[in-house]
């Protein structure tokens, strides 16, 4: 008994596609850099598939004609053939002359070719297959009991939990047309905005092939440098800002940003520093100055990560939130830290159209300081999870209280809990730059 198929539908239109559900809801789907829009449709069709836990007909349609593709749960897919070609293909090819004079046959004969002729228009042009392979996903990296089983030749599928990981890798590995910035903010000291500036830059330096900048925008004892690996040069914010116009200029070369940030060899990030010995009166930034600076981050990284000083009302730090394209909010499990991050919020909310849509938009990262109770833990995640768009906890960790901040001195589960943190950040950085 010849089983229905449920369907979906994509109307393609150059990189972009309309993607109708099983549910009849329309989303609007697009290519993702170096990548074809079909694969994107494709993908999505398989998500329908494994919703409902059994194989789904994607019917698409556009520039390169209509085709009919069956997509099972296990992300295997086939074409769809209804068997009409075949009963066309067999009247064409035996007409049925019996009982008929030759002259009766000609227009029979006539027809049968007229008929072939759009037969032929209808059949399905056979592409040559190409040597060059389609998928651009890179080959996924097997390790522990799937590596070991995978060279006995059995094909372990991966576990709900690695997917996720996978995924999240692949968001933070992600490269934009432009420059994204995320601002590290908080009223508050001492709530982990330096940890968390760190942490996520080494994530998107190490994963994203590096060219990220953690920049310390802070007027008052920036510690960024302090646990932070030094560079060969000792320089500062200080030194980066007569020397911008000659960053900016042509025939500037783009290994000339070296002398004046330090590059963390193994994080795979650079960190421009601010000055922790002078007083905020010495190294103040005027909105021009963080205009001029925010020029030379854009040209020569493509990810900036600010640690964002505790002045909310100093110039630096509005512009910086001006600048920003994601605000992740720092706390700790703790109620003072938790209420300094929702007034925050609501500050920015007031602010104007641009910061209450950064505020709705923004990431509250809970660092457990120390090892929290369940009931604290809870009552912060409920306090925040309806007013931004993701809260991700961070377990405690004891190697981040002080010291040099290293991705490698985490223990696993705490590593997992940055790459969330970083990919919930880089969910956001699709828009503006």
């Amino acid at each position: 008994m010849k089983t229905t198929l449920h369907r979906t539908f994509a109307t393609v239109e150059g990189s972009t596609a309309r993607f109708t559900t099983l549910d009849g809801h329309i989303e609007e789907l697009a290519a993702q850099e170096g990548s074809d829009i079909r694969h994107a449709i494709v993908q999505r069709a398989v998500a329908e598939a494994r919703r409902t836990g059994s194989p789904v007909e994607l019917v698409t349609s556009g520039d390169r004609g209509s085709h009919r593709i069956r997509v099972a749960p296990d992300g295997t897919s086939s074409p769809v053939d209804d068997g009409a070609w075949a009963l066309r293909r067999t009247r064409l090819e035996s007409p049925d002359t019996s009982g008929t004079d030759a002259s009766a046959t000609t227009p029979a004969v006539e027809d049968s070719a007229a008929e072939s002729h759009l037969a032929a228009d209808r059949a399905p042009t056979v592409k040559r297959t190409s040597f060059i392979a389609d998928s651009t996903d890179p080959k996924e990296h097997l390790s522990g009991w799937r590596a070991l089983l995978a060279r006995w030749g059995l094909d372990v599928k991966p576990s709900p939990a690695q997917v996720e990981h996978d995924e999240r890798i692949r968001l933070v590995s992600r490269h934009w047309a432009g420059c994204r910035t995320i601002a590290i903010v908080n009223g508050k000291g001492g709530v982990g905005k330096t940890l968390t500036t760190a942490m996520l830059s080494a994530v998107f330096g190490r994963y994203g092939g590096g060219n990220a900048l953690a920049w310390d925008n802070n007027d008052t004892r920036g510690t960024l440098g302090w646990r932070t690996e030094a560079g060969l040069y000792d320089t500062t914010i200080r030194d980066l800002l007569p020397a911008a116009p000659g960053l900016l200029s042509a025939d500037a070369g783009v290994s000339d940003i070296t002398r004046y940030v330090h590059h963390q060899s193994v994080d795979r990030y650079d960190v421009l520093r601010s000055n922790p010995e002078l007083l905020a009166t010495d190294q103040r930034l005027t909105s021009v100055d963080f205009e001029l600076l925010m020029r030379v981050a854009a040209r020569y990284y493509r990810l900036v990560v600010f640690d964002s000083g505790n002045d909310e009302s100093a110039d630096r730090w509005l512009s910086m939130v001006d600048h920003s394209t994601q605000l992740v909010i720092p706390t700790l499990t703790a109620p003072e830290s938790a209420e300094s991050a929702a007034l925050l919020l609501e500050a920015l909310e007031a602010r104007d159209e641009r910061s209450r849509d950064l505020a709705r938009n923004a990431i509250v990262v809970v660092t457990q300081s120390e090892p929290a109770r369940p009931a604290e833990l809870r009552d912060i995640i409920l306090g925040f999870e309806d007013r931004v768009r993701d809260v991700v906890i961070i377990p405690f960790e004891p190697v981040l209280k002080r010291g040099p901040l290293r991705f490698d001195d985490l223990r696993s589960p705490t590593r997992e809990a940055w790459i969330r943190a970083a990919a919930a950040a880089a969910a956001g950085l699709g828009g503006r730059p």
